[in-house]
């Protein structure tokens, strides 16, 4: 299973229930990665897409703790291995994505072996973080590929893989 995300050089991936910054580049290799695959996210994550509603062509499955909540087009889950569960289900082990929020990566890392990260070579005032891979025992580099974007921030595609 796999972990993708956008962080900054302090590892902050979000401020006030929002991305740090909205990169093309980023979006489209996120798209690229996730499309008719399964996603799991946090109740956050979700309410921060437009019109919070689940992402297009993908199993969208939502962890939340509130067990009133609903949600037209995604799978409603309670825990992490219950997510886990009803994406195995229909997808193999590598096409299941974990896309946010903090807490649901912090619980993901165990579950997974690689870990797609998008570093923006800048900072934020970010109030949400991911875990530092370049810190974490048991986690190496497989692959990087540095790019200027439009916007003229440097990214750097981080393919992570855990030992």
């Amino acid at each position: 299973m796999n972990i993708i995300a956008a962080a900054d050089l302090n590892w902050g991936i979000g401020k006030n229930n929002d991305l740090l910054d909205s990169i093309p580049e980023d979006m489209k290799f996120f798209r690229e990665k996730t499309m008719n695959k399964a996603v799991i996210m946090g109740k956050n994550t979700l309410l921060s897409f437009p019109n919070q509603k689940p992402l297009p062509k993908r199993l969208n499955i939502v962890l939340t703790r509130d067990e009133k909540f609903t949600c037209e087009g995604a799978v409603v889950c309670h825990s992490i291995e219950d997510a886990i569960k009803v994406a195995k289900e229909s997808f193999e082990d590598e096409d299941i994505f974990f896309i946010g929020g903090e807490n649901v990566y912090s619980q993901a890392e165990r579950f997974c072996d690689t870990a797609y990260i998008t570093k923006i070579e800048k900072t934020y005032d970010a109030d949400r973080f991911i875990l530092n891979f370049d810190e974490k025992d048991g986690w190496k580099i497989k692959n990087e590929e540095m790019m200027k974007t439009e916007k003229g921030i440097y990214i750097t595609f981080v393919t992570y893989k855990k030992n």
